[in-house]
């Protein structure tokens, strides 16, 4: 409550001072000042606890940046807003790193600053524990975990930054949710946004598909064909598997990040955007650069700032609400009744491990809804007795379905050979997906989708599939 909550406020500015507290004591917030950073770092020192901190970016003596670091090592719990009077990006960023909530332009409304308290102090109640927030036709955001309610609070902070953003974290997680996220905060939000999946299009094509073409640059190219940056112009480009860009082309994404200016393929003048790049990944990041399929140079420019999407195993808590909000959407899609999502079910959900994340738990309620099997789809969850939490066992398929017949264990066997011929092709291509996707004579998506079918990477070798190989 408002009455209870205490601010300390931290301005050096008197008149700044005075207007702030008068704003926040008609709320009947209890509010403690200081002049300094220092003066502030003392107060905490000395026993003060306050539930938020309003802190002044730029002080003399030590300035916002460092009292935000020394109060954070005094109360690591503590929330912290930075204000300030001018957006310094390399700065703001900064303070996000170590660990500010959000970051007030001065001059503020007292809207804004409700806003912003409000969030913080979980006021409007709007901490995603029950609630899904919608950012697109199929696309949402769920932050019922502390990890992910604060990875949110970081895409906030950052989306008011016009700078690159490098998304890490295992396929299936939810980067490109968090594209749209940091897209739908950010002052872009009334523009385009795109997402390129740089593994889906062929490399000889996917410069044409990022800078387009002009009229005879290439057999067929009879008419010139923007690319995807200049659609993109004034909005937000999301360059998905960016680690399987070939190397000449990150070159030339480099020069787009550096002076937002490129060449169509096959022309001489220069197309000038002003596009915001995010881009996501699951390669691991030093092996990539080791072995050169990532440049150095474009890596730390895409790396202004990073945030890392954690597994679902680690998120367990969001469980119970994608179960259910997946139910209510499969369910209207397919006209159906959405099934009972029993407490024994929701163990078995609890205590899988996900391999495939956020994609694989949709799919399983895609066809729990369509069999209407609760025992089978638990069934399903069972990891394998040796810990490794695979998602396929021939073996315990075969006997748990032994009343099925023939077309059971036909199926059964069927699964083992594929899975068979998909690891052996794996480790014949030292797990290079696309290489061993050709070996196999189907599509790098269809690959994919069966290592995380069979959970062959969570048995055979999981940091091998982290790393993206």
């Amino acid at each position: 409550m408002s009455e209870t909550s205490c601010i300390l406020l931290v301005d050096d500015e008197p008149g700044m001072l005075r207007y702030i507290k008068t704003l926040l004591e008609v709320d009947d917030y209890k509010v403690q000042t200081a002049s300094t950073g220092e003066e502030a770092v003392e107060r905490v020192q000395k026993g003060l606890h306050p539930d938020l901190v309003l802190l002044d970016l730029l002080m003399p003596g030590i300035d916002g940046l460092q009292t935000l670091e020394q109060l954070r090592k005094l109360q690591p719990a503590v929330k912290v807003v930075m204000l300030s009077c001018v957006s310094d990006t390399r700065k703001v960023v900064q303070a996000i790193r170590l660990g500010a909530h959000d970051y007030l332009t001065k001059p503020f409304q007292k809207a804004e600053l409700d806003t912003v308290i409000d969030q913080c102090l979980n006021k409007n109640q709007q901490n995603y524990a029950g609630e899904v927030e919608e950012l697109a036709d199929d696309t949402f955001f769920v932050a019922a975990s502390p990890v992910m309610r604060k990875l949110r609070s970081q895409a906030a902070l950052v989306a008011n930054v016009d700078i690159p953003v490098l998304m890490l974290g295992e396929s299936g997680t939810g980067k490109e949710v968090m594209a749209r996220l940091i897209h739908k905060l950010s002052p872009r939000a009334h523009r385009t946004f795109l997402k390129v999946n740089c593994a889906a299009v062929p490399a000889d094509l996917l410069e044409s598909e990022l800078f387009g073409y002009e009229a005879g640059a290439f057999t067929g190219a009879t008419h010139p064909k923007p690319g995807k940056f200049e659609l993109c112009n004034k909005g937000t480009i999301l360059l998905d598997e960016i680690g399987e860009m070939p190397p000449s082309l990150q070159a030339k994404l480099l020069h787009v990040l550096q002076d937002q200016q490129f060449s169509r393929l096959g022309g001489r003048s220069v197309v000038k955007v002003d596009v915001r790049i995010l881009a996501a990944t699951n390669i691991n990041i030093p092996e990539a650069l080791a072995s050169k399929r990532l440049r150095e140079d474009l890596y730390y420019r895409l790396n202004a700032f990073t945030l890392n999407v954690p597994p679902l195993r680690e998120r367990k808590e969001e469980i119970p609400i994608l179960l259910k909000h997946f139910m209510s959407r499969m369910s209207e899609r397919f006209a159906r009744s959405p099934l009972p999502l029993t407490p024994e079910l929701l163990q078995a959900c609890q205590d899988y491990p996900w391999p495939g994340n956020l994609r694989e738990l949709n799919n399983f309620v895609k066809r729990y809804l369509v069999l209407g099997d609760e025992k089978l789809a638990i069934q399903e969850l069972h990891p394998k007795g040796d810990g490794s939490g695979a998602a396929f066992d021939p073996a315990q398929r075969s006997s748990g379905s032994s009343d099925g017949g023939l077309k059971s264990l036909a199926r059964s066997a069927k699964d083992e050979a594929e899975a068979e011929a998909i690891s052996k092709a794996l480790d014949e291509t030292n797990w290079n997906r696309k290489q061993a996707a050709v070996l196999l004579k189907i599509s790098y998506k269809a690959l994919l989708y069966k290592i995380r079918q069979y959970g062959i990477a969570q048995a055979k070798s999981h940091h091998r599939l982290s790393a993206g190989a």
